[in-house]
């Protein structure tokens, strides 16, 4: 069975049986509970819709936007825009809500809805799962001949997300075109290859784009991690590049490769650009439990607090605006600063990582040895329907509860916190896995605590 359904949407691969999969019957049943559910706080009867390259993601939209129209919805269809595009999108048409047809660093086969408010960010918990209560009562009324909703295109939210990307005080705009950077961009055949051109072109960046064609054909793996950038990195080490970008499909993650052709770290991303920021302004920073223990330490030698959140967008950007953060995200590569808006955005990231470059005058492998170096391991247990996650996830948290010198949070799976390492095990929202990330001074201390627990949770099976 691959269709999930979720707080932050249903996913799932295309073609197969209703209810296994994600088909033109699942997709209509779930909007529609999204448009019934928008129906209650909603005043302007408009949502926005937007999406990647997937190939089949105009399939996806059409079936979207004609469900939303039968419920009496105005459509506003953006076409091929990134994530936080649309984000942006739904706060600039003054809509009730958006739906993103992505389904992020997922392989081609797959597709999802993510569903968003009136501000453009994800819905709460308790806001996804009544548009799941909804879906399984399948309790919708749609609209008779004379209330249909009209359907427009606007296809000028891209250039208003660049312009609005310029603005933004600490993009010095100036320093990085007098830096005359040359960099190659990954666009893995999706959005990127449509908008982070004219990004680029704004900020006098000389650049090569690799996979720029948006097909949804996905020359490689779309999760942005080493073992899927072979290419970019041998590009850039060849090629004289200052620094090699790679974005997922929908454009909320982000990762760099070195000028010499290593990478990075994507973990380093939200690191990087916090360091910038708190550099200019100061305020506390807040990340999951599954990023680097880097933005701790950068955030207290600035002077301000670090705080963790559960996995995912929305509780990210709950606990920064509970606490008040100047910037936060995760650590796959999801910058989230409010000077813009409340939602990973690799444009901004891009723009960001860019100025603090230029203004400190150092390469890229330079600026990544200023900061505390830790390594993660992420590994992956594949579940199986008969899996009780949460049974092992306790008898985990039984088993070392109880050692002195471990910190246990609960607030998402099983997070243990050894004075000099963690490791982190959580369900995942988007695929049938348990995550295993864990972290230490290096990669083979952290992927031997990972497959550590790997061992302890497969002999509770």
């Amino acid at each position: 069975m691959t269709l999930i359904k979720s707080i932050s949407g249903i996913r799932g691969t295309i073609g197969g049986r209703t209810g296994d999969t994600l088909n033109p019957l699942d997709i209509v049943k779930f909007t529609s509970a999204y448009a019934t559910f928008i129906a209650k706080s909603g005043k302007s009867r408009k949502i926005v819709v937007g999406r990647d390259a997937r190939i089949s993601g105009e399939m996806v939209a059409n079936v979207v936007c004609g469900t939303l129209m039968g419920m009496g919805y105005d459509v506003i269809d953006i076409g091929l825009a990134t994530t936080p595009t649309t984000e942006l999108a739904v706060r600039w048409a003054q809509a009730d809500g958006g739906i993103i047809v992505t389904a992020s660093h997922n392989p081609r086969q797959w597709n999802a809805l993510k569903l968003l408010n009136a501000e453009g960010e994800f819905l709460t918990k308790d806001d996804g799962n009544e548009v799941l209560a909804i879906a399984e009562r399948e309790d919708f009324e749609f609209a008779d001949v004379d209330h249909l909703g009209h359907y427009t295109v606007d296809d000028s939210f891209n250039r208003r997300h660049i312009e609005s990307v310029l603005a933004l005080p600490l993009v010095d705009a100036e320093a990085i075109r007098n830096a005359h950077f040359k960099v190659v961009v990954d666009a893995i055949n999706s959005v990127g290859g449509v908008i982070l051109p004219d990004l680029l072109d704004a900020l006098g960046v000389e650049y090569k784009i690799l996979n720029a064609e948006p097909t949804g054909d996905f020359a490689h793996n779309p999760e942005p991690l080493a073992k899927n950038l072979g290419g970019i990195m041998v590009e850039v080490a060849q090629g004289g590049y200052d620094l090699g970008i790679v974005v997922d499909p929908d454009v909320d993650r982000l990762a760099f490769i070195q000028e010499d052709g290593e990478m990075y770290g994507e973990e380093y991303t939200l690191v990087t650009v916090a360091d910038y920021i708190l550099d200019h302004v100061k305020g506390d920073t807040v990340s999951n439990l599954s990023s680097t223990r880097a933005l701790r330490d950068v955030t207290e030698r600035h002077g301000g607090t670090y705080y963790a959140s559960a996995v995912g967008e929305v509780n990210v950007t709950t606990k920064m605006k509970a606490v008040g953060a100047v910037i936060g995200g995760e650590g796959n590569g999801g910058v989230i600063y409010p000077g813009s808006h409340y939602g990973r955005d690799a444009l901004v990231g891009i723009a960001l990582f860019l100025s603090s470059l230029a203004q400190k005058g150092l390469k890229a492998s330079e600026l990544r040895k200023t900061f505390p170096n830790y390594f993660i391991a992420k590994n992956r247990i594949d579940l199986t329907p008969e899996t009780d996650v949460d049974a092992i996830l306790v008898k985990v948290k039984e088993l070392y509860g109880r050692e002195a010198g471990v910190t246990v949070t609960d607030i998402d799976g099983v997070k243990l916190d050894f004075p000099d390492r963690w490791v982190h095990l959580r369900k995942s929202n988007t695929e049938p896995i348990i995550r295993v990330y864990s972290e230490a001074s290096t990669m083979e201390e952290a992927d031997a605590l990972g497959k550590k627990l790997m061992d302890v949770v497969y002999s509770m099976q």
